[in-house]
């Protein structure tokens, strides 16, 4: 199964105004499209930029059990979480 790219846009646009957390959105669209598409593997990775806040990046993958893919799912995971932390904030004043 395929997603149309207008149908999708027009689904994500839907969560501009969403009153929920970042991660709980991310949560939202990967089970609406595991609903949909069936997949054997998925991954949803959320870029919020909001104007004069902090920058946040939720991700989450998901491996359906009959295929075969939770290592990559648990790979995939470890891999997303040491990339986030090699990352350095820093604070100009």
């Amino acid at each position: 199964q395929m997603v149309e790219s207008k149908s999708l846009k027009l689904y994500l646009f839907s969560f501009r105004n969403h009153g929920d957390f970042h991660e709980d959105c991310m949560n939202i669209i990967m089970k609406d499209l595991i609903k949909l598409m069936n997949p054997k593997y998925i991954e949803v990775r959320g870029i919020f930029a909001p104007r004069g806040g902090i920058s946040i990046f939720p991700f989450v993958n998901w491996a359906n059990p009959d295929f075969g893919y939770q290592e990559l799912c648990y790979q995939r995971k470890l891999d997303v979480l040491k990339s986030a932390s090699d990352r350095t904030i820093r604070f100009d004043m």
